[in-house]
């Protein structure tokens, strides 16, 4: 693999996106910024505003008041401030998987509302963040035992008209080769990695309670690998977007050489089958 001028390997590219729409870091970054110094004056006006009616009340109210509001604006700041630097600098900083959590439960929803007047949409937004999270997940997270990882698939990438469904329990498939499943599969047997397919978010968090992974390797679509991020913090998740040729939920497909730089990356060496 090349190496960039700082010596370091550059980050791989997992994700799978319609050409022309690829996710842009930058963007991310930009909104994370742009959502930090909107919540931080929203906080300030909260402060002045009541400012003179709070002091009738006790002198060292409003000096409370701002005391708090002035650490809410300071955690804010680390937070935001923290992930650019894990961004840019690709390494874990104190409290970095707080500030991942604090970005992807408070900010990603503000974000989400600050790109429409700039003419960015949600899918936008969340694959941006999905780059951003790959790549930390990359850098961050060693390679793991082939058995703590799970291939985490959704439903709809097996066909609409085959008669087996595969959601009880993928040994059923019969690996036709009509879907990407059996490609799928071959992959699982190859490393020794868990595989499962959810039907939806319940069903993948119970999945996740009973293989109990350390790594997941996540395919779906924008809004559902950005939920699955977020309901499964701090566990690490790599997200892989799926194809739709049909529309959402219909017949969709993945790129299997994604899979697999995946599982080269993150299965250690010896504990594959």
């Amino acid at each position: 693999m090349k190496k960039g001028s700082s010596g370091e390997s550059p980050p791989l590219e997992f994700m799978s996106a319609t050409p022309g729409k690829r996710p842009r870091k930058r963007l991310f970054v930009g909104l994370v910024t742009g959502a930090s110094i909107l919540l931080c004056l929203f906080l300030l006006a909260g402060w002045i505003i009541p400012l003179v009616g709070l002091g009738g009340i006790h002198p060292s109210i409003p000096w409370i008041t701002g005391i708090l509001l002035a650490c809410c604006i300071a955690l804010i700041v680390w937070a935001a401030l923290g992930l650019v630097l894990q961004i840019v600098w690709g390494r874990p900083f104190w409290g970095g998987i707080a500030v991942r959590g604090i970005v992807i439960t408070f900010f990603l929803p503000i974000m989400e509302l600050l790109a429409r007047p700039f003419g960015f949409s949600t899918d936008e937004v969340r694959r941006s963040f999905i780059k951003v999270n790959n790549e930390l997940t990359e850098k961050q997270h060693p390679a793991l035992p082939a058995e703590r990882i799970l291939i985490l698939l959704p439903h709809c990438l097996q066909r609409a008209d085959c008669r087996i469904r595969l959601s009880d329990s993928v040994e059923a498939c019969e690996r036709c080769g009509r879907c990407p499943v059996a490609g799928l599969l071959a992959l699982r047997d190859a490393y020794g990695v868990n595989l499962a397919i959810a039907t939806g978010g319940t069903i993948a968090r119970r999945i996740v309670v009973e293989t109990r992974p350390k790594l997941i390797i996540a395919v779906a679509c924008e809004r559902d690998l950005t939920s699955g991020i977020r309901d499964t913090h701090p566990l690490p998740v790599l997200g892989i977007l799926n194809d739709r040729p049909e529309g959402p939920c219909r017949n969709t497909v993945v790129r299997l050489d994604l899979i697999e730089k995946a599982l080269q990356r993150f299965v250690a060496r010896g504990s594959m089958q």
